[in-house]
């Protein structure tokens, strides 16, 4: 199916690049709402954005990524459309890993004291400059992929 974004790109890919905007503004609300002292709405928008983003991953980015990169590894490394996402999608897994560890040691039981942070802004810090880093090679795998597609 078409995208809307008037590039090369599929439905599914503008969507995806739509919503994970959304993601990332919707993170620094809740970076926000952390600072206002509002820690359950924080940690709500956080978890949700979390738990969306498993969803795009497991339905939109995993297939691509399976198929377009690691097909292409190391072969073509060297080239832009595969190291960008391949960047992207290193990074966008330790962004993901480090994210369900922190909801699960702030918003559950689930872990032990001993595995649980004690400098929380510390490691929330080091998450949203990951994730932003994560959102930032998104954006450069959408351009070099269905922008300005190499052939």
């Amino acid at each position: 199916m078409q995208g809307f974004l008037g590039t090369q790109a599929g439905f599914a890919a503008d969507l995806n690049l739509v919503i994970q905007l959304a993601m990332g503004l919707a993170l620094v609300a809740g970076m926000f709402l952390a600072r206002a002292k509002r820690y359950k709405a924080h940690g709500i928008c956080q978890a949700s954005v979390l738990i969306l983003n498993l969803a795009m991953i497991a339905f939109v980015m995993w297939p691509s990524y399976s198929m377009l990169v690691m097909t292409r590894i190391p072969a073509r490394l060297s080239q832009q459309s595969v190291a960008i996402p391949a960047i992207h999608g290193l990074l966008g897994v330790v962004a993901e890993m480090l994210g369900l560890y922190i909801v699960l040691a702030a918003g559950t039981s689930v872990l032990p004291r001993s595995l649980r942070f004690t400098r929380w802004k510390l490691w929330m810090r080091i998450e949203m400059a990951l994730w932003g880093t994560v959102l930032v090679t998104g954006l450069g795998t959408y351009v070099v992929w269905y922008v300005r597609p190499l052939h």
